[in-house]
């Protein structure tokens, strides 16, 4: 009878720590991290330093990721005052993908988004940052007054749409930019470690039982890739949606 032994959850998503120990410890899912934003930084920087008319290339890289996110997400969520939030929002972007993107990577194998930490970071810096730019363009009581009593609402039902809107904005937004990402990670991990212990377990049996694990495991692979790109861009449009609505008060 084959046996089936899958690694528990814990295993997959803490790693020993490399060096240190407590809460500055160091570790591989933190080594990713610092990998993310360098090769994030080092993008741009390269593309920056060997800028030709007709991009080619890394230029030719950032060029695309740059008018995906200016043409895509912030003139369609921002309009052009939101171009200020270019650097920002690509950066935003890049990051969270190539944190996402390891996943597939051989030997690495490990989304650093499918640990909350970093999310949570991620959506706690826009959550600071739409609430800053909230009360700089419309004022402190202007723009809670904005938030809490939205126009067109009649007085009495204020009662129910006021703490709504309270609990929606300082605390559903940033909770659900963070879990988002987290949950689409992780589970995407999951996933993928099962079918490749399952293709293993197989292929130790029989070469041909291993065949439909197998190619359900790459064609998930395909799809996790498609995946990481997708989350980094609703990661990234709601960030800029909730920027530009701080921006852009109702009327």
């Amino acid at each position: 009878m084959l046996a089936i032994e899958f690694p528990p959850v814990s295993h997959l998503i803490e790693w020993p720590d490399l060096f240190g120990s407590g809460p500055f410890a160091v570790n591989k899912v933190v080594l990713l991290m610092w990998t993310a934003a360098l090769l994030t930084f080092l993008l741009f920087f390269v593309a920056g330093r060997q800028a030709q008319l007709v991009p080619t290339g890394v230029q030719n890289v950032a060029e695309s990721v740059i008018d995906f996110v200016r043409e895509q997400v912030i003139l369609q969520t921002m309009g052009p005052e939101g171009l200020s939030w270019t650097p920002f929002l690509v950066t935003l972007f890049t990051f969270i993908f190539v944190g996402n993107i390891f996943e597939v990577v051989p030997f690495v194998q490990m989304p650093v988004n499918a640990r909350i930490a970093l999310p949570a970071f991620m959506a706690i810096v826009v959550w600071v940052l739409f609430n800053v730019v909230g009360i700089r363009h419309q004022g402190f009581f202007g723009y809670f007054k904005a938030m809490m009593f939205p126009p067109g609402v009649p007085k009495p039902i204020y009662v129910l749409v006021t703490p709504i809107e309270l609990v929606s904005t300082l605390i559903v937004r940033p909770f659900s930019l963070m879990i988002r990402l987290f949950a689409n990670m992780l589970a995407g991990h999951l996933i993928l470690v099962s079918f490749a212990v399952l293709a293993d377990a197989l292929f130790d049996a029989t070469i041909a039982g291993a065949a439909l694990p197998g190619a359900l495991l790459v064609a998930l692979t395909g799809f996790e890739i498609l995946v990481s790109g997708l989350q980094a861009y609703i990661f990234t449009i709601l960030a800029a949606v909730f920027i530009g609505g701080a921006m852009h008060p109702e009327h």
